[in-house]
């Protein structure tokens, strides 16, 4: 089966970000716009809010407006809003606005404040609201509605999206209609990065819950507005040493107007911008920017073969022959589990590796007779696979003297009959005079020793296989 979920992203390696003028960091800053938009009776809700506000643990009510509720989120809009607005048009920090489409439609001042300060609203969906259980088709309904009020509002249809207290669902429905240049419904990485569906790359720029005032909102989250400045600062301390040290990241932050917008909390926030914009090379960037760069500077990989995109007839067609006439390795391997971590040489390798070694030692024994002799008859009659005839040829074993046939012929049929399959050796890191050597050494171990050995080499065979065919040169 396919693992949907990404376990490896970039690995060891990211990509270099190639921040613009050599940043060695980029501060991305959301300010979620969604009062106006959260349950409410008012809104046609079967409840009220019970979501980020100062009321923590706070209940829905049932078919009742709940006026604290509705006065911490009006706060939002009618406060916190301007505060903000103050404090990053002064220190000309760009801003990206997650805007709920309703909240939007019922807030006509706040929305040209933001155009006029060229801050990029993306879409924050229909309504601030919980989306696990919708049905697609629901859920698409909505995403729908939420495109055309954006249009309405701001001119425009939404670059980015995030809908925030979405579904499984809320990323494919958002790509599979193509209407954004990313999407930011993740937490899983400090980079963008592409992810295929439905036959088209969508761009995924992450987000936060981490650097993100919610957590004024929450049980072990930041209680002053200290808390909230230092825990940006290590954030960006640690960030921009990686840039230091050549492998630039991108820093989120996630606000909330009638949250970091309250004045005993707002400070943290502004010595924090006041700490990263006092550093020699730092980007602070609009999201869509970032996506921009990130869509040049790293498009879309064509890579050849992508294991996590097949079917199990096109993994078992393309992959079978990495281990000698045993198809079934890789249909093993499909059946278990293959995801995007396999999706390199060295990631399918290891699955296909594991489903050999948990065989059982008579379908490990069928493995090694499958292989051929070295510079045997089946060479001489032109019956070996292309990979094996690629493989010999390589160390010369396609272009031996009359002699070597013959001490290759004998030590052929003596191994065989000592150990019931034929000698197996990676060929290609070896040459004739060391695979010799090599002949002549191991036919003097014992059963056990040798088959743990031949088993060794048939898992060295498959890995050289399979970084010629997924990374040639």
């Amino acid at each position: 089966m396919i693992y949907p979920r990404d376990m490896r992203g970039y690995g060891q390696n990211p990509p270099k970000a190639n921040w613009p003028n050599k940043a060695k960091i980029a501060i991305q800053i959301v300010l979620n716009y969604e009062e106006g938009g959260e349950n409410c009776v008012l809104h046609g809700d079967p409840m009220s809010e019970a979501f980020l506000s100062e009321i923590v643990g706070a209940a829905n009510w049932q078919n009742q407006r709940h006026a604290n509720m509705e006065s911490i989120y009006e706060y939002g809009a009618r406060a916190g809003f301007w505060r903000l607005h103050r404090l990053f048009t002064k220190m000309s920090i760009p801003l990206t606005i997650y805007g709920v489409a309703t909240a939007l439609a019922r807030s006509p001042e706040q929305v040209a404040a933001m155009q006029e300060a060229d801050w990029e609203i993306a879409s924050h969906g229909y309504k601030w609201i919980e989306y696990k259980d919708y049905t697609r088709e629901s859920e698409l309904a909505d995403i729908q509605k939420a495109v055309d009020i954006h249009k309405a509002v701001t001119g425009s249809a939404p670059r980015g999206w995030y809908t925030g207290r979405s579904s499984i669902n809320t990323i494919d429905l958002v790509s599979e209609l193509g209407i954004c240049d990313y999407i930011s419904d993740v937490y899983s990485d400090d980079l963008p990065y592409w992810r295929h569906h439905a036959g088209r790359d969508q761009l995924i720029v992450p987000y936060t819950l981490d650097a993100n005032d919610m957590r004024f909102a929450t049980p072990q989250g930041f209680n002053t507005g200290d808390h909230f400045y230092n825990y940006l600062k290590d954030s960006f301390d640690a960030l921009y040493r990686e840039g230091e040290e050549g492998t630039p990241k991108m820093m989120s932050i996630g606000l909330h107007c009638r949250l970091i917008g309250r004045p005993g909390r707002i400070e943290g926030l502004r010595r924090f911008l006041e700490y990263a914009a006092e550093h020699s090379d730092v980007w602070f960037a609009k999201r869509i920017d970032i996506a921009e760069h990130w869509a040049r500077e790293h498009p879309a990989s064509s890579q050849i073969h992508t294991p996590s995109r097949m079917s199990k007839d096109e993994f078992v067609s393309t992959f079978g022959g990495i281990y000698e006439h045993s198809p079934w390795v890789a249909k093993k391997a499909y059946d278990f589990c293959i995801g995007t971590a396999n999706d390199t040489a060295m990631g399918l390798n290891f699955a296909l590796r594991t489903q050999f070694r948990l065989a059982s030692r008579d379908e490990r024994l069928a493995v090694l007779v499958a292989h051929p002799d070295l510079a045997g008859k089946l060479a001489k009659a032109n019956l070996l696979t292309k990979e094996s005839t690629s493989e010999q040829a390589s160390a010369g074993l396609d272009n031996l003297t009359q002699g070597e046939k013959n001490t290759f012929e004998t030590l052929n049929t003596s191994y065989v009959e000592k150990f019931g399959f034929p000698f197996i050796i990676a060929v290609k890191d070896y040459t004739k005079e060391q695979i010799l050597e090599q002949f002549h050494a191991r036919i003097n171990n014992d059963l056990e020793t040798e088959f743990a050995t031949a088993c060794k080499m048939v898992e060295r065979i498959a890995e050289l296989r399979i970084h010629a065919l997924m990374e040639p040169k």
